[in-house]
């Protein structure tokens, strides 16, 4: 299978520099998704998974300092805020607001790219680290056993999983509130040689609802994310082997 191709969200209203944002992206390899405005950026989070937001302030509408925080209200993706106020307390504010960068214009674009991949580089580090590394993760009343590679049920009946079942809520445990998209999911169990895409993502997510979710009290496990992906919203306990019986 071939490597992700980075997406870019670029989020600006001037055509122009528009163009010249996009035109950088592309020479980096990196895939660039244009919107004017936060109703068009809505619309291309809607439908596709993207890596990174470059954000303009001044826009038509509703302005970039509220998109910033509706977007970290419902994503960990990076946002650099890109902005003609150079001021201080500009950057404060946006950086409050939840953005992870912010550069004044006229900006060079060479420091952009290597903001841009620093944050690429902060953001996927990030997903590969576990959150949690105890042998037991304890979740809604389940017990998943990481060394005898088992899922215990409210009962303390074993849970038949496939080997890619358990990898996948496995990492799901382990990164409870984290946003994780198909293509990270895939890296993270079965990797980029297996053959496997991402439809077979969703199979195996739909497979482990059935398994952990049909019948059982409380909220769900899994939360499918409307800006793309899944996140793991039960609280996990980590426990030690003999706490389990």
């Amino acid at each position: 299978m071939s490597k992700h191709k980075t997406h870019i969200l670029v989020v600006e209203d001037d055509t122009e520099i528009q163009s010249l944002i996009a035109d950088l992206l592309e020479r980096n390899d990196w895939h660039a998704l244009l919107a004017s405005n936060g109703k068009q950026a809505d619309d291309i989070l809607a439908r596709s998974q993207c890596d990174l937001v470059l954000l303009d302030v001044m826009l038509p509408g509703e302005d970039g300092l509220s998109i910033c925080r509706r977007l970290r209200n419902t994503s960990p993706m990076p946002i650099i805020i890109l902005s003609a106020k150079g001021e201080d307390i500009d950057r404060v504010i946006g950086l409050e607001l939840g953005a992870d960068d912010y550069m004044a214009k006229p900006f060079n674009p060479r420091e952009l790219e290597a903001r841009i991949r620093a944050l690429l580089r902060r953001s996927r580090l990030s997903v590969q680290t576990s959150y949690l590394s105890a042998p037991i993760l304890a979740f809604n009343g389940w017990r998943l056993n990481i060394r005898q590679r088992i899922l215990l049920d409210h009962e303390g009946f074993r849970v038949y999983l496939t080997p890619a079942e358990f990898d996948l809520l496995r990492v799901f445990a382990e990164r409870p509130g984290m946003t994780l998209s198909r293509e990270q999911l895939l890296d993270l169990t079965q990797g980029r040689t297996s053959g496997s895409n991402e439809r077979s993502v969703d199979i195996l997510i739909s497979r482990l609802r059935r398994k952990t979710e049909t019948g059982q009290k409380g909220p769900k496990l899994i939360h499918t994310v409307r800006t793309g992906g899944y996140e793991f919203i039960a609280k996990v306990t980590e426990m030690n082997d003999n706490e389990l019986s």
